[in-house]
């Protein structure tokens, strides 16, 4: 049905030739354009092939009757106006049979044209109203689906990817949408339909002059040239400015999709901007909690003659607070000093009580402290100053020459040891910091020559979909092969074992004798 502009269509059904040539006749003077159908079934066919806005529909037929064809029509197509018309049915009986079984008005012959073509008009007007009505609160409720999906995007291109999508699924059409992110960086967000899957490429506009506000534009589609846009159509551009200091953004649908005024096209480009200044907002204060986060870290690793040393540390990228994995590396009296441990929580509190958990480890072992005893007195620490902390924490020892560790552990995951394909896991039971209870005696044991140990945090190896041990097998299978460069091997422990999301920080410390 034709909402705005365009002609209407009006299917006439009628057995008499000569009925149905005057009644086409006076519609197609009136401005209609008009297909004819001769019987009940051939109208039934028309409806569901041809784009039909209004039926003219004589009561009697030679197959079915009327009023079945009007209830049949308004099963499938209840929005189509049908208008009854007879020479024989007239009474108020008739009448009244007609308008209960669907019809919209009814006309007893002999009809004159100006009241067929004003009645065509009337039942129009209803029908047109409300099927705008009917569009705009679909788009709405599209338009609704579409802010949450990009209020629930962890990131600037699944932002751009959400916001295509939805205004594909919005307007059933091809669908383009433009912003610049954090870095600058201008990218589109490109979907070639309502079902199709919608991608991120970058791209270059020329935004000098667009005003604060919404402002909505009509382009030629070689100037948004991502995609096939309909032939023969132009391209709406809905732009959206929330502040002088920020680039604009583009919301670009063909023409041929909006109405007047355009409001909802006008709303997504607003909630699109709404979305993408909280990303950004978001992208912002990530950066600065990652920043303050490596900056309470060692800022680089010692040099040790016979061993190999490496590290990775990777923020969780779904959240924009710090969080309390940490870890060390210093060389202490001939000693190289390691430690990895994980504070409960991610706040920018975890991440104060790391710090302090840090430079307490680093102070108790330059008083020359076993690690034992340096885990004994950071625990009393913890519960005299910070008694509702919880941490977990492994602490060794390491004399480069001979290859010996002297460990201890509060509730940390083992830490692992990688030789001639072959790994094994150091583990000793041991409580949390922050609980008073019986440690046990620190563990020794010796580091072969060639062999590589690796601390890491849980952030490594636990999932949703796994259990602990699943986790750590699978570290297992990964980490018996070590790379020659043992940066890269830490790099794909990452990669192989970490999820591209990653939801809680990453902290992978590796040492390698010669």
């Amino acid at each position: 049905m034709t909402v705005d502009g365009g002609a209407t269509t009006v299917l006439v059904v009628d057995d008499s030739r000569a009925k149905r040539y005057l009644l086409v006749s006076w519609l197609t003077r009136a401005g209609f354009a008009t297909i004819e159908a001769e019987n009940g079934a051939e109208a039934l066919a028309r409806v569901e092939t041809d784009p039909v806005d209004l039926v003219v529909l004589d009561v009697r037929l030679p197959d079915l009757s009327g009023f079945e064809v009007c209830e049949r029509i308004k099963e499938r197509h209840p929005a189509t106006p049908v208008i009854h018309v007879s020479a024989h049915a007239v009474d108020v009986v008739d009448r009244a049979h007609g308008l209960t079984r669907g019809a919209d008005a009814y006309l007893s012959e002999p009809i004159e044209p100006e009241e067929l073509v004003a009645t065509a008009h009337a039942v129009l007007r209803y029908y047109q109203a409300r099927q705008r009505a009917e569009l705009l609160a679909e788009r709405l409720a599209a338009l609704a689906d579409a802010t949450v999906q990009m209020h629930a995007a962890s990131t600037f291109v699944r932002l751009l990817q959400a916001a295509a999508a939805g205004a594909a699924q919005i307007f059933k059409s091809p669908a383009a949408v433009v912003a610049e992110t954090f870095d600058g960086d201008c990218l589109a967000g490109v979907a070639a339909g309502p079902d199709a899957e919608p991608e991120v490429l970058p791209w270059a506009v020329n935004d000098t002059g667009v005003p604060i506000g919404a402002t909505v534009r009509v382009d030629e589609p070689a100037a948004w040239g991502w995609i096939d846009w309909p032939a023969g159509d132009t391209v709406t551009v809905a732009a959206a400015k929330l502040r002088e200091d920020r680039a604009p953004l583009y919301v670009v649908v063909p023409t041929s999709t909006q109405t007047v005024r355009t409001p909802v096209l006008v709303q997504l480009a607003q909630a699109v901007a709404s979305a993408v200044e909280a990303q950004r907002s978001f992208d912002e204060e990530h950066r600065i909690a990652v920043t303050l986060q490596r900056s309470l870290l060692p800022r680089r690793l010692p040099e040790v003659a016979g061993l190999d040393l490496a590290v990775r540390y990777e923020p969780a990228s779904a959240r924009t607070e710090v969080g309390g994995d940490f870890y060390e590396l210093v060389m202490l009296d001939g000693h190289l000093l390691m430690a990895i441990g994980d504070v409960a929580g991610h706040s920018l509190h975890a991440a104060t009580v790391m710090a302090e958990l840090r430079h307490a480890v680093r102070a108790y072992a330059v008083e020359g402290h076993q690690p034992g005893v340096i885990l004994d007195r950071v625990n009393e620490l913890m519960r005299t100053l910070l008694p509702n902390e919880l941490a977990t924490i492994c602490v060794l020892l390491l004399h480069p020459a001979s290859g010996l560790i002297r460990l201890a552990s509060a509730g940390h995951l083992p830490a692992l040891i990688s030789a001639d394909g072959r790994v094994e896991f150091v583990e000793q039971a041991a409580p949390l910091l922050g609980v008073r209870a019986p440690r046990p005696p620190d563990l020794e044991f010796v580091l072969p020559a060639g062999a590589t140990l690796v601390l890491y945090t849980d952030g490594l190896i636990e999932r949703r979909d796994a259990t602990i041990d699943e986790g750590m097998a699978a570290l297992g299978v990964v980490a018996s092969r070590v790379d020659d460069d043992l940066d890269q091997f830490c790099q794909r422990l990452l990669v192989e074992l970490a999820p591209p999301e990653i939801h809680d920080d990453v902290a992978v410390v590796a040492v390698r004798r010669h």
